[in-house]
């Protein structure tokens, strides 16, 4: 059994290193372009953190154009690494930005940083437009792009050096910006400075769209897209009607290239499908007239979202044969109890009161949860306005807690009224639930749970200064973190903590009977655990597929946390039930998961903590 338990564990760490060693043969396209990190001090004391993509093409013989790659909301610089890495393939020198008050990169002292700074877009092509460090830079050929509210900050940056163009005489600093997943900006007023090529891309499925001036994504008539290649034209040309999608507009040697592209797809995907980055690929090698003999469609990124896949779940699976060695050390082994018995089979009533405790609580957490999105905006002021504060400085994860602590009380509070009014009458012995530990146990259960939490983030930080990746897919992941951020976890931790007990005591307890397959209870307690998010999903998107307009309008970002948040919800009961097996009580799977889960969530979240 120990032998078969260090195997596995040995064979995890394996699958750890030699994915995340795949993923970063991708990322630098098996040598031929270097990836490093910087940060670069900007105004008002801030910072800017980004992954700088240089291709060993680009040299100060023969300097290479630029684009600062900018991730939406909620969205790290590794978010968009698939455009950064497919643009280095081609000879672009690229460099993903963490957004201001996200990831690695400082708060920002204006509340609309994508506007006025481009969430730091801004400082990064002011210094590589003057500095000679980068001398492997074309300066007169430096773009930018970004999705959502990164394309916000492209079409902004666009704007904003367009100005200076016209202050200064001088052509504006950025060449071309790429417009994706955001037309709000595409007014009047923002466009009438733009000195600058200029691409956009929308989704035709996009959950804002009731937000455009026709309620819908169709940039085929939207006055969004007609407003864009438009103002570029000669006046005494006659006016484009009808967007000709991914139809080249304009001039690329005066600056008035204009492109509209409307993929069949919703928001939050957009940057992930091939045909999305094929119109960015084409796009950038137009303005910059570049031929690299590559087809748009000869794109390699989603390799490195499989092998981070891979090791995303290899590391956290590892977390079970780590907990059973280190159980085995004397420290330890005392937290080692028999599993206690089962509860007796639901039947009758029993079985009548289970679904409908269990169809009940489905409703509370779905119905619960846009409710808690909007009251954590009057608890907590300061980062629903984006001010800056030491106290609960996460707007989104601030929603989510509120919902936590709501459903894990409401857990709690089912689960004793059942015993009291049904089980006690029908053989539940509290003996079964694996609640009973001493002040010592809960200590050294505490210590445990910390050391696998330590131990889970120290494989991370290896793999990230030894091949810098980290563990993700798509806009999910597993980050590296700041000392800051500990601070939060401990601020965090005692909330979301009320949910993932009141989890793993139902998962244990009330859906763990007498004759039923471990797999069966497992796959039980994660419906269970996530069916009323997923609820909220559902309703959502087919409200939206009926109407064309999402069920929640004003909540609709919360909602896209979802998709991020249920795959957690998911797992989770399989992770409590492990850890019950190893111990007989209920403890350590909560105390792990809520500390590795919430700080996945942590460093996944806009966090407005003050400089």
């Amino acid at each position: 059994m120990n032998s078969t338990g260090n195997k596995r564990l040995w064979i995890l760490l394996a699958i750890v290193v030699i994915s995340s060693f795949g993923a970063n043969r991708i990322q630098t396209a098996g040598g031929d372009i270097r990836v490093q990190s910087i940060k670069i001090p900007t105004q008002n004391g801030q910072w800017l953190v980004g992954d700088l993509f240089r291709p060993l093409s680009a040299t100060s013989d023969d300097p290479a154009p630029l684009v600062v790659v900018v991730p939406g909301f909620q969205r790290s610089k590794e978010a968009l690494s698939n455009v950064a890495i497919e643009l280095a393939r081609r000879g672009i020198v690229a460099i993903s930005i963490d957004p201001y008050a996200q990831g690695g990169s400082s708060v920002s002292m204006s509340r609309i940083a994508a506007t006025t700074e481009g969430y730091g877009m801004f400082a990064l092509v002011d210094y590589a437009a003057s500095t000679s460090n980068l001398n492997y830079i074309d300066k007169s050929r430096i773009g930018s792009t970004g999705h959502s509210a990164g394309g916000n900050a492209a079409i902004r940056g666009a704007n904003f050096f367009g100005k200076e163009a016209q202050r200064t005489g001088q052509p504006s600093k950025l060449h071309s910006v790429f417009v994706s997943g955001y037309v709000l900006t595409l007014r009047e007023e923002v466009l009438e400075d733009v000195r600058s090529n200029v691409g956009v891309s929308y989704a035709y499925y996009d959950e804002g769209a009731y937000r455009n001036e026709l309620k819908n994504a169709d940039m085929r008539t939207a006055p969004e897209a007609l407003r864009t290649i438009n103002m570029a034209r000669d006046p005494a040309l006659p006016a484009i009607e009808e967007v000709e999608l991914g139809k080249y507009y304009g001039d690329v040697s005066n600056r008035t290239l204009r492109v509209v592209h409307n993929e069949r797809i919703l928001h939050p995907f957009q940057p992930y499908i091939i045909e999305a980055t094929a119109n960015q690929i084409e796009y950038f090698e137009k303005v910059f007239e570049l031929d690299t003999g590559m087809s748009s469609r000869d794109q390699t990124w989603y390799w490195k979202e499989l092998f981070s896949l891979i090791s995303l779940v290899a590391a956290v699976m590892l977390l079970i044969p780590l907990a059973q060695a280190l159980l085995r050390l004397p420290m330890f082994a005392l937290l080692v109890h028999p599993i206690p018995p089962p509860l007796p089979k639901p039947a009758g009533r029993g079985r009548v009161l289970f679904w409908g405790l269990f169809s009940f609580a489905a409703l509370i957490a779905c119905f619960s949860y846009i409710p808690m999105a909007e009251l954590s905006q009057v608890l907590f002021v300061k980062a629903s306005t984006r001010e800056h504060t030491w106290f609960f400085p996460q707007r989104m994860n601030n929603a989510v807690m509120m919902w936590a602590v709501l459903n894990g009380t409401v857990g709690f509070l089912m689960f004793w009224l059942t015993y009291r009014f049904h089980g006690k009458q029908h053989g539940v012995l509290p003996a079964m639930w694996g609640l009973k530990i001493s002040r010592a146990e809960l200590f050294r259960t505490f210590a445990l749970a910390l050391l696998l939490f330590g131990s889970y983030y120290l494989l991370l930080f290896t793999m990230y200064y030894l091949f810098h990746v980290d563990y993700r897919f798509l806009f999910m992941g597993v980050r590296t973190f700041r000392a800051e951020e500990l601070w939060l976890l401990v601020m965090y931790v005692p909330f979301f903590f009320v949910f993932f007990l009141s989890s793993s005591l139902r998962v244990n307890a009330a859906m763990r009977t007498r004759g039923q397959p471990e797999w069966k209870g497992m796959l039980l307690g994660g419906i269970g655990n996530s069916i009323g998010l997923l609820l909220i999903v559902i309703v959502q998107y087919m409200t939206f597929w009926w109407t064309g307009t999402v069920y929640w309008t004003d909540g609709w970002l919360y909602v896209n946390l979802l998709f991020a948040v249920v795959p957690m919800m998911f797992v989770l009961p399989y992770f409590n039930r492990y850890f019950f097996r190893m111990t007989g009580r209920i403890y350590l799977g909560p105390m792990v998961t809520c500390l590795v889960f919430i700080m996945i969530l942590l460093t996944n979240t806009v966090v407005y903590l003050p400089l």
